[in-house]
């Protein structure tokens, strides 16, 4: 009997504990004149390049692309895109870049799933988790590559940047 006294007592003194607040911090000092201007200017800092602006959300539509072309840099990459998108479906995806003294990276809709539709298409390679997203944004569309060093050789994912294509015209660079 005893036990189960203690037990219960134990038990309210819990229940108690728990309803108590925690003790209030005291007040923060205020910060002094120079750090308030330095903090205040940091927070504007970004909405003086927006002014004047006329900035609209990019509206999520399906992507419609199609282009078979290639590019060649100052430094002498050189790659090939074939992509076809209709609807947001990626109906035909192969590209190829190589990089002088780095390697190569390839890349075939065979070893992708389409993963995702809208508001960027992408597609999953199963075994190396490389991803590869397709937008538009205006007037151009994106290729970029994300965890992909598995579809390269050498160094030459460090070096592997996005394609991009003209949507009117097909180009790319």
């Amino acid at each position: 009997m005893a036990a189960r006294r203690g037990r219960l007592l134990a038990l309210a003194a819990l229940l108690l504990a728990a309803c108590a607040t925690p003790p209030v911090p005291p007040p923060a000092e205020p910060l002094p004149p120079e750090e308030v201007q330095a903090e205040e200017a940091m927070r504007s800092q970004p909405l003086r390049h927006l002014l004047g602006r006329n900035l609209k959300p990019m509206p999520v539509q399906a992507l419609n692309v199609r282009t078979r072309c290639s590019f060649r840099d100052e430094i002498g990459t050189r790659g090939k895109l074939d992509l076809h998108v209709s609807d947001a479906v990626v109906k035909r995806f192969a590209a190829e870049v190589n990089m002088p003294g780095k390697g190569s990276c390839r890349f075939d809709l065979k070893s992708f799933a389409q993963t995702e539709k809208l508001p960027t298409v992408l597609l999953t390679a199963a075994e190396s988790g490389c991803k590869v997203r397709i937008w538009q944004q205006e007037k151009g569309v994106t290729v970029a590559f994300n965890g992909c060093a598995a579809q390269c050789t050498g160094d030459s994912f460090s070096y592997l940047w996005p394609i991009l294509v003209d949507a009117r015209s097909g180009r790319c660079f």
